[in-house]
């Protein structure tokens, strides 16, 4: 039914520009609004047929008899299909965003003025998500030892982002041990990631044990991203919970309160955005984000990877009201994804 209601070029014209017209407005839309945006001579009448058409392949529907029609999610995934190919970035938004990258100083500078740009966009949570522990890949460890007998591991991944963490090992190291076990990780493994590391300190063990077991046995006790635990999980930067309290479509409270633990814990918040690295999309569009609380029926995802030397760094996106400008939206994204990609990897 849905996809019959969309053969016809007119019709798909109408539902992106009944879309485009409710994004703009937050109005349900009339056919008389959209016969004058409408690039053909079309009679109000005509358009009101289409338009009962597509509310009944459940891409539109009507709040109240006597009003206009408002976009169903279905009618939003069809928006953002349709658009994905063609939208541009606006002069004016490539150049304000390229201000914002060149401005940074470091790149905990840049994630801000990335999730700040993201969360201008679309009129939501702008996010900037950091890779899991196990895809980080090492530039550099450095371990101390503590009076009493803890480890401080820090690790250093591209870009200078560090991360650290003090554990309490099974035995006592010295700090001779500690700059043994850096030594060779920092020589053997820059630029591995921490998954693969282990992968192949494993290998060595079962392959030459004499030669590798007590040093390989340390790395292996202070590096393993299991035993760093949740506290080196990935990480997240969120920009804009402000505007997702004033959005109309979060008016019921309890809803609300719900979203707000949701953008709090960020748990959910990273893995569902983690869920676009795996797609082969380069701009990944989710309508109806449940996961993350009750209210995500009524939120919309645009998300992209970020990369450095060719490896996925992590993700950044947008979460925000279904009813969002997607062009802007999608196309910052990608070009936000592009700069950060650039700027790792020129740190």
């Amino acid at each position: 039914m849905r996809d019959a209601a969309l053969q016809e070029r007119r019709n798909r014209q109408i539902l992106a520009d009944i879309v485009r017209t409710y994004i703009e407005t937050g109005e349900p839309v009339s056919s008389r609004a959209i016969s004058k945006r409408f690039e053909e001579t079309l009679s109000t009448a005509t358009i009101r047929n289409v338009m009962a058409d597509l509310e009944n392949a459940g891409l539109l529907f009507q709040p109240h008899t006597s009003a206009g029609r408002v976009p169903t999610a279905a009618a939003y995934r069809f928006f953002a299909q349709e658009i994905a190919s063609r939208a541009t970035l606006s002069i004016e938004d490539r150049d304000w965003i390229k201000s914002e990258f060149n401005a940074a100083s470091s790149s905990a500078d840049m994630t801000e003025r990335a999730g700040h740009v993201l969360a201008e966009v679309s009129s939501g949570l702008g996010i900037i998500v950091s890779p899991p522990l196990g895809k980080t890949v090492l530039e550099h460890a450095r371990m101390w030892l503590l009076p009493d007998g803890r480890v401080v591991v820090v690790l250093i991944s591209h870009g200078g982002v560090t991360r650290d963490k003090i554990l309490r090992p099974h035995r006592l190291f010295s700090q001779p041990e500690l700059d043994g076990i850096a030594e060779f990780l920092n020589q053997h493994y820059a630029g591995w990631t921490l998954e693969a590391i282990r992968g192949d300190l494993l290998q060595k063990l079962a392959t030459e044990r004499e030669r590798y077991e007590g040093i390989v046995q340390g790395a292996l006790t202070l590096c393993d991203p299991a035993v760093l635990g949740a506290d080196l999980a990935s990480q997240v930067h969120v920009e804009g919970t402000a505007q997702m309290i004033g959005a109309t479509e979060f008016a019921d409270q309890a809803q609300l309160r719900d979203l707000l633990a949701a953008i709090e814990e960020k748990h959910r918040l990273v893995t569902v955005l983690n869920a676009c690295i795996d797609t082969p999309e380069p701009v990944f569009v989710k309508i109806g984000v449940k996961e993350i609380a009750a209210a995500g029926e009524n939120l919309a995802l645009i998300s992209a990877p970020y990369m450095s030397n060719d490896l996925v760094q992590g993700s950044l996106g947008v979460l925000g009201p279904t009813r969002m400008p997607y062009e802007r939206a999608m196309t910052a994204v990608a070009y936000v994804a592009q700069l950060f990609s650039e700027a790792l990897n020129k740190i």
